[in-house]
């Protein structure tokens, strides 16, 4: 869908906004990379797409250039007036709600099946990705995660075991969905620039496997990686179950959280869940 809409840059200055670091803002102007970026789903048209933090909305334009339908949840009042007239030139095809996204029950507001691509702001991305991911119900409401985050976060969410970035966040995402990082996003892009690099994760949901209580496996990485220097008989002495979880599956507690596959872990939440 061709929009007619001048360039962001000068929605921008007409509106008088810039980005809040209170509000962990970084306007995104690039078209080109915008447009990439919408692409990492794959094929949008018709297809529903629920954003987080829109800002002036040049994500969004790209979204809807796609051929989405888009729903976009922006806490900042400010942005409001730059999003309504992206809703005038795109007629039903852009709904956005004034809120916090920490607070918004996503699938009563969107349903099943939509897909999120967002330019997530840096103080809450970690939190909406840990509720996007978390949950008993499996296969979740939404399709696919497309995520801009801090670099160092990314690395975070795609590491593997035994590397300095492996912990927490990695078992979550990985246990049931696939990881990667779709394509980096240099800080020149931004305006501001911020301080540290960028990039974009695809995360796909696929089989949970059997016999493992979410909220058991949140904790037991929680424990594990929450002192993550220490032994395994150190960092799961305070989780019931757990170090007799380990001595079942033959895993050495004097090792480092670090060192467990995910499956590992996936094995220990079973155990602990079985016992």
């Amino acid at each position: 869908m061709k929009l007619d809409l001048p360039p962001l840059r000068d929605v921008i200055a007409r509106h008088g906004l810039s980005a809040e670091k209170s509000l962990g803002q970084n306007f995104l102007l690039d078209g080109q990379l915008l447009d990439r970026i919408a692409r990492v789903p794959g094929p949008l048209e018709g297809a529903n797409v629920y954003e987080v933090g829109p800002g002036p909305g040049g994500l969004t334009r790209a979204l809807i250039g796609a051929g989405a339908q888009v729903t976009a949840v922006e806490r900042d009042r400010r942005c409001l007036p730059a999003l309504a007239e992206l809703s005038q030139a795109a007629p039903g095809r852009l709904d956005v709600i004034q809120g916090d996204a920490l607070e918004i029950d996503e699938r009563t507001l969107i349903g099943d099946g939509a897909h999120i691509v967002a330019n997530l702001p840096y103080n809450v991305g970690t939190a909406l990705l840990v509720r996007w991911l978390g949950g008993e119900r499996w296969p979740p409401w939404w399709r696919s995660l497309t995520l801009m985050f801090q670099k160092e976060v990314a690395e975070r969410i795609v590491a593997k075991p035994g590397s300095s970035a492996y912990g927490r966040l990695a078992v979550l995402a990985q246990w049931r969905s696939t990881a990667r990082i779709a394509l980096p996003v240099h800080r020149s892009a931004f305006v501001p620039p911020p301080k540290v690099m960028s990039a974009v994760v695809h995360i796909v949901p696929a089989a949970q496997p059997q016999g493992v209580d979410p909220a058991m496996l949140e904790r037991l990485t929680a424990a594990a990686f929450g002192q993550r220097r220490k032994m395994l008989r150190q960092s799961l002495k305070g989780l019931p179950g757990a170090l007799a979880a380990l001595e079942e599956l033959g895993i050495d507690n004097t090792r480092r959280a670090e060192t467990l596959t995910v499956e590992d872990f996936v094995r220990v939440a079973r155990a602990i869940s079985r016992s």
